[in-house]
């Protein structure tokens, strides 16, 4: 049952609120339809925590919009359909991978209860996508929703998503609605546009930002113009682009990105960066395995390294300095961006003057002979981690972290989710609000 009429010219602006918590949800909710959100979306893990009472929230307090349930059904249709369009739903949304007889089931009950029905092609594989989606039409689905998933995006970047949108706009019956899902923010709405959709759904962009207003507005102007708007951090990076990325970000986040994973552990700053000298470095590193006191190879690697590289020495914990204040300016005039040891330093004070970023377990005064042991450009065990050559190095104030070089692109993007995230609880809790409340901390302790 078609109720709804296509625009001919922009694509409805929908508002995918994947958030947990429906206090939030409706708050985010009201700053984005000032923007111009179009449609909201109550996303599945907001189903999943608040049930259809979030559903009913969002109609009464948005009576005038269209409301989406992305209920992701894959079966038992019917109770499903039904729950979300007593609940205040005019669209609701199952998984386009069902069983045809879910499929055929839910669209008979979109129509008996007057709402339309949309399959989220989520997880068919590309392969297949084509036939299946032609199959739905055939089944009388009502919208195809081209998604790329989260976890997908983290490496493919939004890029991938357009791709999908693209090949079943060519295919699809001019009837047939197509929305897009999956990281699509005001640089690539324009884009989205220019596919032909019929809606533009947008999720974290929106409910991670720390002006969801602006942000949809942002994004309202890119689809009305058909033109990019940039933005800083709501997009993804490829690899030309991973330093500049990884600049962006901390430490933490990065950490928290890997899941508590790649810390460098008992190593210290030789300096505490300020506002003025931030104490901020990211590069590929360039391997050094040397023995205490041995700074030979050390020095060597600074010749060898590329600028921009950031060295690291396992000098086995030893207490005897590898490293010192003419081997720090050396790497300073050559552009290396750090140096991080699992050994001994001396010229503490002279290393601190001129601000090279510099990691290390031991002070001392005591310097070490040149005696020509060791290897460079190696995998090597460096503080606790495995370092192999070309794996990524981001160090802060707050440490060190190692990222292997074939995750680099994905644990970027996750860094940068983290920090969405934290923006928009910075804002809130600059609002008024407690680190508790916006975590809803008490709420989602284990049960006992």
């Amino acid at each position: 049952m078609k109720l709804l009429r296509k625009r001919e010219n922009d694509p409805y602006l929908q508002l995918a609120l994947d958030l947990v918590n429906a206090h939030r949800a409706l708050q985010i909710a009201e700053e984005a339809v000032k923007g111009g959100v179009d449609w909201i979306e109550a996303g599945t893990p907001l189903i999943k925590s608040e049930g259809m009472n979030v559903l009913r929230a969002l109609h009464d307090k948005f009576p005038d919009k269209i409301l989406v349930a992305d209920m992701k059904t894959a079966d038992g249709g019917s109770v499903e359909i039904e729950m979300a369009a007593k609940s205040g739903a005019k669209i609701v949304l199952m998984l386009g991978g069902s069983d045809n007889a879910s499929v055929t089931e839910a669209v008979e009950a979109a129509q008996r209860y007057g709402v339309m029905l949309g399959c989220d092609t989520i997880d068919i594989p590309y392969e297949k996508l084509v036939q299946r989606v032609l199959e739905l039409e055939e089944l009388g689905v009502d919208m195809i929703i081209s998604h790329v998933g989260i976890d997908q995006q983290v490496i493919h970047g939004g890029e991938k998503t357009l791709d999908v949108a693209h090949v079943l706009k060519q295919n699809l019956q001019p009837t047939t609605w197509l929305a897009i899902a999956g990281g699509i923010n005001s640089e690539t709405a324009a884009k989205a546009k220019e596919i032909g959709v019929d809606v533009i759904i947008v999720g974290g962009s929106l409910y991670k930002s720390q002006d969801p207003e602006a942000t949809a507005k942002k994004i309202k102007e890119a689809i009305q113009t058909a033109k990019p708007v940039l933005t800083d951090l709501f997009k993804k990076y490829d690899e030309a682009h991973i330093r500049e990325a990884f600049m962006k970000v901390s430490a933490p986040n990065v950490s928290d990105a890997m899941h508590r994973a790649g810390e460098m552990k008992g190593l210290k700053p030789v300096w505490i960066g300020t506002e003025e000298h931030p104490l901020k470095f990211v590069g590929p590193a360039y391997t050094v395995r040397t023995y205490n006191g041995d700074w030979s190879k050390p020095v060597e690697a600074i010749e060898e390294a590329q600028p921009g590289d950031v060295l690291i020495i396992d000098a086995c914990e030893g207490n005897i300095a590898v490293w010192g204040e003419l081997a720090s300016w050396s790497c300073k005039i050559k552009g290396i961006s750090g140096v991080v040891i699992d050994g001994a330093i001396r010229d503490v004070e002279d290393i601190r003057k001129m601000k090279f970023p510099a990691y290390v377990r031991h002070f001392t005064p005591t310097a070490g002979e040149p005696r020509g042991l060791g290897e460079t450009n190696v995998s090597i065990t460096c503080a606790g981690q495995k370092v192999e050559p070309g794996d990524w190095i981001i160090g802060d104030d707050s440490g060190v972290v190692v990222v292997p070089k074939k995750k680099a692109q994905e644990m970027v993007n996750r860094a940068i989710d983290v920090l969405e995230k934290e923006n928009r609880y910075r804002e809130e809790i600059k609002r008024g609000s407690t680190l508790s409340e916006v975590t809803y901390l008490k709420k989602w302790e284990k049960q006992k």
